[in-house]
């Protein structure tokens, strides 16, 4: 079996499929989401200085000045391990490593910055960070995510993974209608859907 795995041809990696995701409903999630189809061969999102300055942007954060990128890569890196442990527990119901809780606990310690509530552009509110954040901000927001979204039933019980075998992604659902079945319909929905046209056309010749 290790023999056919490691035979087994590497999936073309694109750029869409190394494209930073924030859809996953949850600030820790979107973290957990920097490693894309980790059920066969992982794909990293995050692997530098520019990608972590990207997601930054992407969620809104701004990092303090004078951060090491590469340390604080390190600590993501880290820290994203352990949060997919602990949130896949959730819908697997395998024990988290001790390790994986230990350093979710030991980062969320820190205090994170104070929120400030400004006007939107388009009209109503908007919380902004009181400040850009430090390296133990960043992950101690993420840590304590991750502690509400595990401990939180309403939370909890929204969490899914994507249907596609080759995906896997975490997801919250929003909760509303019927259940969601992918990541992404744009995505792994529109994969699943042609190749399912592709087996019935298959099937009737």
């Amino acid at each position: 079996m290790d023999g056919e795995q490691r035979d087994a041809p590497r999936p073309r990696v694109t750029a869409r499929l190394r494209e930073l995701r924030f859809d996953a409903g949850a600030l820790s999630l979107n973290l957990v989401a920097t490693v894309g189809r980790r059920p066969g061969v992982p794909v990293e999102r995050m692997g530098d200085a520019a990608r972590l300055d990207a997601w930054c942007r992407g969620l809104g954060v701004v990092p303090a000045e004078g951060q090491d990128p590469q340390e604080t890569l390190r600590s993501l890196h880290a820290l994203r391990a352990a949060a997919f442990d602990i949130a896949s527990s959730a819908l697997d119901g395998h024990r988290p490593r001790p390790g994986s809780v230990d350093l979710v606990n030991r980062l969320a310690r820190t205090e994170p910055p104070v929120p400030r509530l400004e006007p939107a552009a388009g009209g109503g509110w908007v919380a902004k960070g009181g400040r850009a954040l430090t390296r133990e901000a960043l992950l101690s927001l993420v840590a304590r995510d991750l502690i509400d979204l595990v401990t939180d039933e309403a939370r909890s019980s929204r969490l899914s993974a994507c249907a596609s075998e080759v995906c896997r992604m975490l997801f919250l659902d929003s909760g509303g209608g019927r259940p969601r079945k992918w990541c992404s319909m744009r995505r792994c929905g529109n994969r699943a859907k042609a190749a399912g046209h592709r087996s019935r056309a298959d099937g009737r010749r």
